[in-house]
């Protein structure tokens, strides 16, 4: 009879290393006490394999009166450990080596002081068998030692008897939790030749359905006599086995990380994907954008930009008033620097009301609850967490994003400039012929001789540039103002989709980068359980 055989799957390296991921991007997301076993198991895996791997530990472990000491000495050939009615005999764990050299340090290691060489057997080269203290025992210091070494060796030989070996403690306490162990574990039924042969049948069939109750199943169920050797033959020739393939320590850390990291996996571990409801980010955008004052910009925008238009291409002789009027872009500190570039301090957007504040509270709360919807609880929270992260932040972002982008508004039109020229230019052909009349009423005053003076018609040059250039001048104000209204209203259009996409990124940058980085986290988690599991 052989003990069962590892499945084929990742390479232990490739566990270990997916035991630590995934312990590293639990931390803080689950249980401190599984996150620290999960590490433990990774450094006591690299120490292991420091230390001498031609050598397999195995345990004989055992409750009060279940003859493990017996059938230690039996395996070993000689009288190494106390046997006696007194209970608790065996205090401390002790060593039996079959061929020890080099194994100073994984003893060491066990804390295992005790130790002793085995006299020479056929295929046991290389074993060091442990006998520990009862599991059962009345002192703490016994249940304690049995505790750690059962968490080190590389081999589990569980020794109960016809009486106890349905008892509780046994079976809840060491047996179920290492279900994933079945692999480096056998179970010897001792002391059956106390018990007629159906009785042996019997029991051992009993045995057998309790520790598949446990999860164990296929492990190994030996009836042994130390008393009369019988079964104890089979027993050496499966330790033969397992020491000739010098694999048990692997065996034994594969198992460990099994374990370990089934309990990370505790709280769910779901490999299916994770998808954010769609339409939140629209959400989230409208929240941000109404909290940032954006209607009040985009009025202001359009109103600014006809305001800038009479200034630049008004009629020069009652533009000038227009400069007493305040930019309603300035008022709120926007475009106070160059377009695209970041502005100093806050603008003067008013700050967002009660009502709004609540508005993007919700909508960020929205988009973690939609994000956590299929998660398990302790991701579930990290998600929510993370979408509200950088919410303190997040109102002075939107209006560095707000303040930034309006700026652009206030770039000045080319056609301004050409009116802006055509304009002075009227202005000064309306200059001249005020001009040139003032000069001919001066010298009537003077009664001065006058020059020829050339016509349009019957209507005298001096008085076409005047009387043209003034009506021209306020013509090309008003086609201009007519030309502001409508550009005014495109550049709200224009700085409303470019104040969307701007204050979209700082909700995608602020909320749901966190909440992506968060998933893809809890992603990268599933996939290092999965490996360190298979």
């Amino acid at each position: 009879m052989k003990l069962l055989r590892r499945k084929e799957g990742p390479s232990l390296d490739s566990r270990l290393a997916a035991l630590l991921e995934a312990a590293e991007l639990g931390e803080g997301r689950l249980p401190e006490q599984d996150v620290s076993a999960a590490r433990s198991v990774a450094e006591r895996a690299g120490t292991r394999r420091s230390l001498s791997v031609d050598h397999t530990v195995a345990a004989l472990a055992g409750a009060t009166g279940s003859g493990k000491s017996s059938l230690y000495n039996v395996l070993a050939g000689e009288d190494l450990a106390a046997v006696g009615v007194t209970r608790p005999t065996t205090s401390t764990a002790q060593a039996a080596l079959w061929d020890g050299e080099g194994a100073g340090p994984l003893l060491d290691w066990l804390d295992v002081p005790l130790r002793h060489s085995a006299p020479e057997a056929p295929g046991m080269s290389g074993l060091v068998l442990l006998d520990l203290p009862d599991h059962d025992s009345i002192r703490l210091s016994h249940r304690l030692e049995v505790d750690r070494l059962v968490a080190l060796v590389d081999l589990l030989i569980w020794v109960v008897d016809p009486q106890k070996y349905a008892d509780a403690a046994l079976h809840e306490r060491y047996l179920r939790p290492l279900a994933a162990h079945r692999d480096v574990m056998l179970v010897v039924l001792n002391q059956v030749d106390r018990l007629p042969p159906q009785a042996v049948d019997r029991c051992l069939a009993d045995l057998r359905r309790l520790l598949e109750e446990d999860g164990l199943t296929g492990v190994p169920v030996l009836a042994v006599s130390a008393r009369t050797g019988a079964g104890v033959p089979e027993l050496r020739s499966i330790l033969a086995d397992r020491v000739a393939e010098r694999e048990s320590w692997a065996a034994r850390l594969a198992a460990d990380v099994t374990t370990a990291a089934g309990h990370l996996a505790v709280d769910g571990s779901r490999t299916a994907p994770v998808k954010q409801a769609a339409g939140l980010d629209r959400r989230l955008t409208g929240a941000l954008s109404a909290a940032a004052g954006v209607p009040l910009v985009l009025e202001a925008v359009a109103k600014g930009h006809r305001h800038r238009a009479v200034v630049a291409t008004g009629w020069p002789v009652t533009r000038w008033l227009r400069r007493f009027r305040p930019d309603p872009l300035r008022r709120l500190r926007i475009g106070v620097g160059k377009p695209d570039k970041e502005i100093v301090g806050r603008t003067s957007v008013p700050a967002a009301s009660a009502v709004q504040r609540a508005q993007v509270d919700t909508a960020i709360r929205d988009v973690g609850e939609a994000a956590a919807v299929d998660l398990p609880g302790p991701w579930a929270a990290a998600v929510r967490q993370a979408a509200r992260s950088r919410s303190p932040e997040l109102a002075d972002a939107v209006d560095r994003a707000v303040g930034r982008t309006a700026t652009g508004a206030t770039r000045r039109p080319r056609w301004w400039r050409m009116v802006n020229v055509l304009q002075w230019l009227v202005f000064a052909a309306m200059a001249a012929g005020a001009l040139w009349l003032g000069v001919l009423f001066g010298m009537d005053y003077l009664r001065l001789p006058q020059p020829p003076l050339p016509t349009v018609g019957a209507v005298p040059w001096p008085t076409v540039l005047l009387a043209g250039g003034a009506l021209a001048g306020v013509l090309i104000a008003m086609l201009s103002r007519l030309a502001a209204w409508a550009g005014g209203r495109r550049r709200a259009r224009r700085t409303a989709r470019a104040l969307r996409a701007a204050i979209g990124q700082v909700g995608e940058e602020y909320v749901l980068a966190p909440v992506a980085a968060e998933l893809a986290r809890y992603t990268r988690f599933t996939e290092a359980v999965t490996i360190a599991r298979s």
